[in-house]
């Protein structure tokens, strides 16, 4: 199969909308703020529990990307085992009120969109 080199606009790799919903538009971030902001700061065992059809390594990642993007935040206490615990920044914070319009939209139109 041939591949097609086709140039890219710069103005499409820099849409404000693409990079940003590009950084936790996925399957489990929105779940995973949903959770840290309902329930306060949990832990990685307490969240893969609210989430069990989400893998280790899949929570793991999402969780590093959250954190590196400044929407959650991961505290480390010197324990014996380490106790690692997880909570919403203020920017994360600052997200919800967009998720949960989100939720209630999806809510509002589930029946609809699931018969597609």
């Amino acid at each position: 199969m041939r591949k097609i080199n086709k140039e890219v606009d710069p103005n499409y790799l820099n849409c404000p909308i693409r990079q940003v919903i590009d950084k936790f538009g996925d399957k489990w971030s929105l779940l995973v703020m949903y959770h840290l902001h309902k329930n306060g700061t949990l832990r990685f065992g307490e969240l893969h529990r609210d989430m069990s059809d989400c893998s280790q390594k899949m929570l793991s990642q999402t969780l590093k990307r959250l954190e590196n993007i400044g929407l959650i935040k991961r505290a480390i206490y010197p324990e014996v085992p380490p106790r690692v615990e997880y909570t919403m920044t203020d920017r994360g914070e600052s997200l919800i009120p967009h998720i949960s319009a989100l939720i209630g939209w999806s809510l509002e139109h589930f029946g609809e969109i699931a018969e597609i």
